[in-house]
């Protein structure tokens, strides 16, 4: 189909990614949207996932929210793929059913005022969603201040 992207499979829910390195903001939604991350010890060994791939030096978090059906993350890497493999598969390693939907969705940090921007949204996230009253008060998040 003449409309398609070379090295687009029409079979394949998502097209390829047209860059693997820089700054994302990264969102992964769980399977059929279940609210997984509403138990507490569940989001905190998320969270905990999230930390020891960064220990291992996989991409540089700069900030995170892990909401009841979804995360958002902001992240630097050099392999985004590798690194949303490392995050989603080895959360996943602790279950015994599916825990994500497929894929994930990404944007390309381009500057400051999107990188603001973007931190902003992942920390005010739970305060839109009224499951805080502000963004310090959040426990899943980067901004906690508990």
């Amino acid at each position: 189909m003449p409309f398609l992207r070379t090295g687009y499979n029409s079979r394949m829910a998502q097209p390829p990614r047209t860059a693997t390195a820089g700054t994302f903001f990264v969102t992964a939604i769980t399977l059929n949207r279940r609210r997984r991350f509403q138990v507490d010890a569940t989001a905190r060994l998320f969270i905990e996932t999230l930390q020891h791939y960064r220990r291992t030096g996989s991409y540089k978090l700069f900030a995170f929210v892990v909401m009841p059906d979804h995360i958002h993350l902001l992240l630097q890497t050099d392999d985004l793929s590798k690194s949303m493999k490392d995050i989603k598969g080895g959360f996943t390693l602790h279950f015994e059913s599916k825990i994500w939907q497929r894929g994930f969705t990404d944007h390309l940090i381009l500057n400051r005022e999107q990188f603001e921007s973007r931190r902003e949204y992942i920390h005010q996230n739970p305060v839109r969603e009224h499951l805080a009253k502000t963004a310090d008060t959040y426990p899943h998040s980067s901004a906690f201040r508990g």
